[in-house]
């Protein structure tokens, strides 16, 4: 995952290279046209992989999703963009620049939009 970290800025201050992985089991079929790193036209695959999960910026999205298609030896990597809402964009914080966006609620100010 270095080219990853590489190519995004860091999300949590004070840390980079933040990722989570599992072992899974991935199952596909290659069709006419294909070419298959693994498995055989019309046959049924299946291979132990890892599904890796981080976070990313909107503005650093194109450049993940591009080092992932570098380095990754499919064909066609499965690649999901789940949006996320930030904690900090939720939690009421003493530092009223982070405080939420998105609600009024945890900024204090009731009935605002906009955290002042």
């Amino acid at each position: 995952m270095d080219e990853v970290t590489a190519s995004v800025s860091p999300l949590y201050g004070g840390y980079d290279r933040c990722f989570s992985y599992w072992p899974v089991t991935g199952t596909w079929r290659p069709l006419e046209g294909s070419r298959p790193f693994l498995g055989r036209i019309g046959e049924i695959e299946a291979a132990e992989e890892y599904r890796v999960e981080f976070a990313v910026r909107e503005e650093d999205l194109g450049a993940a999703v591009a080092a992932i298609r570098r380095i990754h030896p499919y064909e066609e990597p499965a690649i999901d963009i789940i949006p996320m809402i930030p904690w900090k964009d939720v939690a009421a914080s003493d530092d009223r620049s982070r405080c939420c966006r998105r609600s009024s609620a945890s900024c204090g100010s009731e009935g605002s939009a906009s955290c002042t």
